[in-house]
């Protein structure tokens, strides 16, 4: 052992057992996490230590951990997602949390859930979509063991949704949030209302959100706008702007996320995109995660991703790119089978075949 590390261990030895509690107030930093935020470069994100009841509140309610459950959040810490509700969470209920150093395969995580006898299970879509292109025979061995499976980090496509249902036998919910918030959004495992697939559900307890206009003026129902939470109706939040820098999302009493929803009749937000990302095409606004849900309907379709490129007839086309399922021979004909199945899932979009690779 290196002479300095002798000394370490020969203080710390010859230390007290006893010491006084250092008191800190709930705006006390708690950590620092980096995000590129709503615009712009990677800023720092204060969080502060009250930001642990927002936490807390999402693990009971959202995820609807149990004392019982094992729980494995799937979500790396370096991730938000995955230090704030994989980490912290958990933990301030009192309930151990599974980590895992190994790459993520859907081999490797249905053998963590069969020999853990894994209960609640958090993760994002990207993840889930590989559980599913294992295919059902592999899925076949923990059907029936999850009690709960929540979802972040971006929508969840109602493939996903139904595959889990039908295959795992297991709910998954959808749920909204960012670095700078935390979980906002939820359709909550603690509540008995129906999954809408689209839907991230609604404000979580603690929070009041709004869609609003470019103006700042709150909409109704089925009108397109920004989500926003409404700061003084919202006590859970805590995020009050990033670390000396201007934060001109927070303005008129709203932080507003950037992110393109609609508020629907009862309450629930549906997901467009992110307000940088909708496509407009001969005087329609597409939202990507709207065709890359249709997209990974299609059996050959293990992931798309779908983008806008320049068009000088019709500002925009809708461009996709998939990767298709390991047992599908990619063949001339998967690009026009793509297009047609986008067709048939919208009104008249421009959605040329050729713009699918």
């Amino acid at each position: 052992m290196p002479a300095g590390d002798l000394d370490l261990a020969a203080a710390l030895a010859a230390s007290s057992a006893d010491f006084a509690p250092v008191m800190r107030r709930a705006d006390d930093l708690f950590m620092m996490m980096s995000t590129s935020g709503t615009t712009g470069l990677p800023k720092g994100v204060p969080v502060p230590l009250r930001a642990m009841l927002a936490f807390e509140a999402y693990m009971r309610e959202a995820v609807g951990l149990r004392t019982g459950d094992v729980f494995w959040n799937i979500a790396d810490p370096g991730w938000a997602y995955g230090l704030y509700y994989a980490i912290t969470g958990p933990l301030l209920l009192g309930i151990a949390t599974t980590l895992y150093e190994g790459s993520f395969t859907a081999e490797s995580t249905y053998e963590l859930i069969t020999r853990l006898g894994v209960t609640n299970l958090a993760g994002s879509p990207t993840a889930f979509r590989l559980l599913m292109a294992a295919g059902p025979e592999a899925a076949a061995a923990v059907k029936g063991r999850l009690r709960a499976v929540s979802s972040a980090g971006e929508p969840l496509n109602p493939e996903v949704i139904r595959w889990f249902d039908a295959h795992l036998g297991a709910p998954i919910f959808d749920h909204y949030g960012q670095t700078e918030t935390g979980m906002v959004v939820n359709n909550h495992h603690g509540l008995s209302h129906p999954v809408h697939p689209g839907s991230a559900g609604f404000a979580m307890p603690g929070y009041r959100v709004a869609v609003l206009d470019a103006e700042g003026r709150e909409l109704g129902p089925n009108q397109p706008g920004v989500l926003a939470v409404d700061i003084e109706a919202s006590p859970l939040l805590w995020f009050t702007g990033y670390y000396r820098k201007d934060t001109p999302a927070i303005a008129g009493g709203y932080y507003r996320t950037g992110d393109s929803v609609e508020l629907e009749p009862d309450g629930r937000i549906s997901f467009i995109g992110r307000s940088d990302d909708l496509i407009t095409s001969s005087g329609y606004r597409i939202g990507p995660f709207d065709v890359e849900s249709a997209l990974i309907e299609h059996p050959a379709v293990t992931e798309a991703a779908v983008i806008g490129v320049r068009d000088p007839e019709r500002t925009e086309i809708v461009k996709a790119f998939v990767i298709l399922a390991p047992d599908a021979t990619p063949r001339r004909r998967w690009p026009k089978s793509c297009a047609s199945m986008c067709a048939n899932s919208f009104p008249p979009m421009p959605i040329p075949a050729r713009s699918i690779s």
